[in-house]
Parts: structure tokens; C-alpha cells; sequence
């Protein structure tokens, strides 16, 4: 795994399902004119940016209304020395079920470049990669940029301490599921002041870049934007955070909770 998956891995793993429709919030957590920034940092180095944005789409698909997702990961200046990454995703979501229509990726690390497009068929639980055709059995299937912005509108009323949940995902055409555990309410500090979260912990798997006792940690705001505001990692060697620098347009004021969030 390299250091571009899991600036990704990071990013987007709060998202949640089950395999199965989950219960979701009808009004969306987000807008269009939202904008997220985010700093990676390995050990006090500052090793990476993120930026989300949601837009409306000016692509046409079968739905009435559709939002236009995007994510640009970057290494900073200073890793740049060493190792430059550049990388485009693009997500387009039914604004009514934020399921994934279309998806691309577009990979710049150092010399190596690829070009992914994905199409959803959620009628048929089809997803056509680069590769061929693949069958999913969840009704809910995601790329990394739709998951995320689909789980902040989870109804996590009900969520209860130590329950674990499963998401699908289709990624470097693959289908895998990926399994996360709700810890809890945590009050944690952040670049953007002392927020009130939902804290959890997905799994992870051991090997070239994790511990064999590593564990992700994720913060998520508990309010009405859900936004992930910090997550944090034991490596084989030091520790990568991963955490919100940045807040623009939000639909509703850091820390405001509405019906769905818990308590």
C-alpha cells in the first residue's frame, strides 16, 4: 500500500453499509459550495493536502438532480522532494439516494499515470470498470468519494457503542467490503476549534505499511454536517494523521445537531 492509498484510506474510510438499503436522512448533510481542506501529516511533517468540493453537476444522468463530487490529493512542498503525487476523483451522486452514477480517477505519482472510469448499475448491482463487469451483492455500492459523502447522511440515531457495521466499495477494479466498529461520543481538539464527535474504528490489515496491533481512528462531527474532522494511524514506523483544516459553505454552523444525530 502505498503512500497515496492511505492518504485515501484516511480519507474517506468513515463511510458505512451494511450490504443491504441502510435508513438515511432525506435532507442532505451537504450542499453544493461546500468545500473541505485537509493536512496529512506523518509524524509533525506535513506529507499531504486534500481538497472535497460538491457542486452541481452539469452532467445529465437518469436522476432529476445530481451533485458533482470531487477530491484532489497533492504531497506538499516537502515531500515533494522526495516523491510528487497529483490525483483527481470525480463522483457523480443521485442527490435522492447518493448512489454513484459515474466515477474517474485520474492517478499522477511520480512517473506513473492511470486513468480509471467506472459506471454504476444499481438496478442490476453491475459495476463496469476498466477490466470487465462486476457483480456486487450489496444494494448499496460505492466508489470512495460517493461512500463518503453517503455516509454523512446515515441515520445514526440507533448506532450504539461497539456495533459494527460492513461498507462495499469498488476500487482498482475490485469489489470489497470493509468492516468499521462505532466506539462512541468523543470531544476532541482540531484546527477549526473543540468539536463534539462520533468516534470510530475501521479495520485495517497488517502488512507492509500497519502494525500488526495498529488502529485507525476516525472523528466525525455530531451535527448536521458529518464532516470527518480527524483520523490517526500507527504505522510500522511513526504515525500518519489525517485532519480538517479547513470549513467552507457547510449547510449547517460546526456542531448544530439534527434529527438522526445521536446524543
Amino acid at each position: 500500500m502505498n503512500r497515496t492509498l492511505v492518504f485515501l484510506y484516511l480519507f474517506f474510510v468513515v463511510s458505512l453499509t451494511r450490504g443491504q438499503s441502510l435508513p438515511f436522512l432525506k435532507e442532505p448533510a451537504f450542499k453544493a459550495g461546500e468545500e473541505l481542506h485537509y493536512r496529512l501529516r506523518y509524524g509533525v511533517i506535513s506529507a499531504a493536502v486534500g481538497t472535497l468540493k460538491v457542486e452541481d453537476s452539469k452532467i445529465k444522468f437518469s436522476s432529476p438532480h445530481t451533485f458533482h463530487l470531487s477530491a484532489r490529493g497533492q504531497t506538499s512542498s516537502a515531500f515533494s522532494v522526495f516523491y510528487t503525487v497529483d490525483n483527481r476523483y470525480d463522483s457523480y451522486i443521485d442527490s435522492r439516494t447518493f448512489l454513484p452514477h459515474y466515477y474517474t480517477e485520474n492517478i499522477r505519482e511520480g512517473n506513473y499515470r492511470r486513468t480509471d472510469i467506472v459506471r454504476f448499475d444499481h438496478r442490476n448491482r453491475t459495476v463496469q470498470g476498466n477490466k470487465g463487469t462486476f457483480k456486487s451483492q450489496s444494494a448499496q455500492t460505492f466508489d470512495l468519494l460517493s461512500a463518503y459523502y453517503f455516509s454523512r447522511n446515515l441515520d445514526l440515531s440507533n448506532v450504539k457503542p461497539g456495533q459494527s457495521f460492513n461498507m462495499t466499495y469498488f476500487l482498482n477494479d475490485e469489489i470489497a467490503t470493509l468492516g468499521i466498529e462505532y466506539i462512541g461520543i468523543e470531544s476532541i481538539k482540531t484546527p477549526i476549534g473543540t468539536l463534539e464527535c462520533l468516534k470510530f474504528s475501521p479495520e485495517i490489515t497488517p502488512g507492509r505499511i500497519f502494525r500488526k496491533d495498529s488502529r485507525l481512528y476516525l472523528w466525525v462531527t455530531n451535527d448536521g454536517n458529518r464532516i470527518p474532522v480527524k483520523a490517526q494511524v500507527e504505522i510500522l514506523i511513526g504515525s500518519v494523521t489525517l485532519e480538517l483544516t479547513e470549513a467552507k459553505g457547510l449547510k449547517y454552523p460546526l456542531g448544530e445537531k439534527l434529527a438522526g444525530v445521536s446524543k
